[in-house]
Order: C-alpha cells, then structure tokens, then sequence
C-alpha cells in the first residue's frame, strides 16, 4: 500500500503563492498598510524610503515566488528564503514589535513556512536518486 503524499508541484505552488501574496498585494499593491510603518521603522531606511523600500522588497518576494514556480535550484531556493524570512523577523521583532500584532504567531508561522520549502527541497533530491 503506498502512502499518498502531495506531489512537488502542489507544493512548490503553495509556497509561490505565498511569496506571490505576500510581494505583490501586501507590499506592492500596498494592501496591508501596517508593512510600510514596520518596514519604515528599520533605523538605515527610516520613513522617508519606506514605501520605495517596501516596493523593492515586495517585488523580491515575487521574483522568489517565480523562481519556487521554476523548480530550479531548489537548495538554493531555500536558503535565499530561509536567510529573507529570518532577516525580515529579526528586523521586525527589533524595531516594530510594537507594530506587529502577534510577533511569537509570526515567528511560528514562518518557522512552519521554513519547514514546507525545505521539504520541498528534499523530495525534489530524493525523486531525483529514485
């Protein structure tokens, strides 16, 4: 009897979603507004770039969606967002806990976000030995 497991696909497309989301509507499109003050807060940005600064990063995020999308270096992949996700936590946790309405919910679910991205660079490697 196989166990049914979800296909790489599947997967790479929920994580692309996120980023997708994440970059275009919460920070381009500027559909949380809360992003830009806590983005704002970060001393070397400062208010003044705030709303540049969240552009650039919303469309870095998208460019992270695409590239889940592509399949292609997958290891690779996951340390850009391993190293994006845990910078953007600390900096947030740092200068704008007090914008951030659950910073322990956060952090779980980014940690739980990690732990999907590398699962799906694992099975990329072991259906590639099979």
């Amino acid at each position: 009897m196989h166990e049914w497991t979800p296909s790489n696909k599947l997967i790479r497309l929920a994580i692309a979603l996120v980023w997708l989301y994440q970059g275009f509507w919460c920070k381009v499109l500027g559909g949380i507004p809360r992003h830009e003050a806590v983005i704002a807060s970060v001393p070397f940005i400062g208010s003044a770039a705030g709303r540049s600064a969240l552009i650039a990063l919303g469309l870095l995020e998208c460019g992270i969606g695409l590239w889940v999308l592509s399949g292609r270096w997958m290891r690779q992949a996951a340390i850009v967002q391993t190293a994006l996700l845990a910078g953007m936590n600390a900096c947030g946790i740092i200068w704008a806990a007090h914008l951030i309405p659950d910073p322990a919910g956060m952090v779980l679910q980014n940690f739980t976000f990690l732990l999907l991205i590398w699962i799906a660079t694992e099975d990329r490697q072991h259906a590639v030995r099979v």
